[in-house]
């Protein structure tokens, strides 16, 4: 039998001997472990939550990483044909944790209604696009289909949908511009088959999705030309890895480019949080082993008299310090399971009914988004157990300078 465990545990249980000092400073130190795990998983669970919803977001209009041709074209639109012969094609077999591979092309133009215009790119998507990464932004109708030599369906964001007082089954005409000079637009008719919400701004004031033909035959492509290829890759923290083996098995008349540094922009913003996940987790641990530091030395000093019992029984100045370190560990575990119990019960009901909502022009989501990930709260709950229980190690050594002689005194 543990006998140091043993005595921590009575002494855990026992109500009768605490005096009104050491009550309230254990309280308020248990407290503190538990607000400071609270704030822990809130921030890095909201934190780790906004970064992988906004990089799918990225990712689902984009791909991870877009393989197009050297023609000096820094915008979406697609210019010059690629071949859609390529070893890569249709599945990538010299890289290793490629997922997918699917062949787009873009065009530009104007929507063209009795109340309005809009500037868009019209996105063409072939029968091998991953509708699945968008289904779950979408609001109303159903995902164009595909069928026939030419589909006119197309999927519209609902801020184009809005703006130009369109809905489901509506009909509309697109302009788009004609490669070359003096040249007419070419007018398309198409009708709304869906509408999107993707939070994004950027690509919800852009994208029309439709049949990847209709660019086709605008440019006056072969049906084996496309724009450009779009590459999902299996773990994305490997994409850097990833975006340079792509560039190395691709031709040298392609270029391949991640939406890491494409989009730059948004994924330094989003490193940011990293940093203040980091502050907040140091700050919260700062605080709790700081009470739980002082909550063990008010333990110590009202024992002090057992302390020099138990040296004068035989008992080593190690033997005495574990039994304050479980006194400790037990007031640690017991701040840790409030903190877990209400952070995770918060957590969840934002998970699953979206209480808190954003602005999506700061934030690019509507929802704030929650990735509970077990692997974090085991390494958030063990770490802070090791550190407070490393940092008690130094106020538990003031038991060695307690002398028998002047603690046992008859009372």
């Amino acid at each position: 039998m543990n006998l140091e465990f043993f005595i921590a545990k009575r002494l855990t249980a026992s109500k009768r001997d605490k005096s009104s000092i050491s009550a309230p400073i254990i309280k308020i130190a248990t407290i503190a472990i538990a607000l400071g795990m609270f704030m822990m998983l809130i921030s890095v669970s909201t934190g780790v939550g906004l970064q992988q919803k906004i990089r799918d977001k990225i990712a689902a209009f984009n791909g991870h990483i877009i393989i197009s041709g050297f023609n000096g074209n820094e915008s979406d639109v697609s210019t010059d044909p690629i071949s859609i012969h390529q070893k890569f094609y249709p599945r990538f077999k010299n890289v290793q944790g490629i997922d997918h591979v699917q062949a787009v092309a873009a065009k530009a133009g104007i929507i063209r209604t009795a109340s309005s215009f809009e500037g868009i790119i019209y996105k063409g998507v072939g029968k091998d696009y991953r509708w699945d990464v968008l289904s779950e932004y979408l609001v109303a109708g159903k995902i164009p289909s595909m069928s026939g030599a030419y589909s006119n369906e197309v999927l519209i964001s609902e801020f184009l949908a809005n703006r130009l007082q369109l809905k489901v089954g509506s009909k509309f005409n697109t302009f788009f511009f004609a490669q070359g000079q003096n040249k007419l637009p070419k007018a398309r008719r198409f009708v709304v088959s869906g509408i999107y919400n993707s939070g994004v701004k950027e690509f919800d004031s852009a994208y029309l999705i439709g049949d990847i033909r209709q660019v086709q035959r605008i440019n006056h492509w072969r049906p084996d030309e496309v724009g450009a290829f779009e590459v999902f890759v299996s773990d994305f923290d490997q994409i850097a890895q990833k975006g340079e083996e792509v560039y190395d098995e691709t031709s040298s008349t392609l270029n391949s480019e991640t939406i890491t540094e494409k989009y730059y922009y948004i994924f330094d913003w989003l490193t940011l949080f990293d940093a203040n996940i980091l502050i907040i987790l140091i700050v919260m641990i700062v605080v709790s082993t700081i009470n739980m530091v002082v909550a063990l030395l008010v333990l110590i000093l009202e024992r002090t008299q057992m302390i020099g019992i138990l040296k004068s029984m035989g008992a080593n100045n190690w033997s005495i310090r574990k039994i304050f370190l479980y006194n400790a560990f037990h007031l640690i575990v017991r701040g840790l399971l409030w903190g877990n119990g209400v952070a995770l019960l918060l957590l969840s009901i934002q998970k699953f009914f979206g209480v808190i909502h954003l602005n999506p022009e700061s934030y690019y989501v509507t929802v704030a988004p929650v990735a509970i990930n077990p692997l974090h709260i085991l390494a958030l709950n063990v770490g802070t157990i090791l550190i407070c229980l490393i940092v008690l190690l130094l106020p538990s050594y003031i038991i060695t300078r307690i002398v028998p002689s002047k603690t046992i005194r008859f009372d």
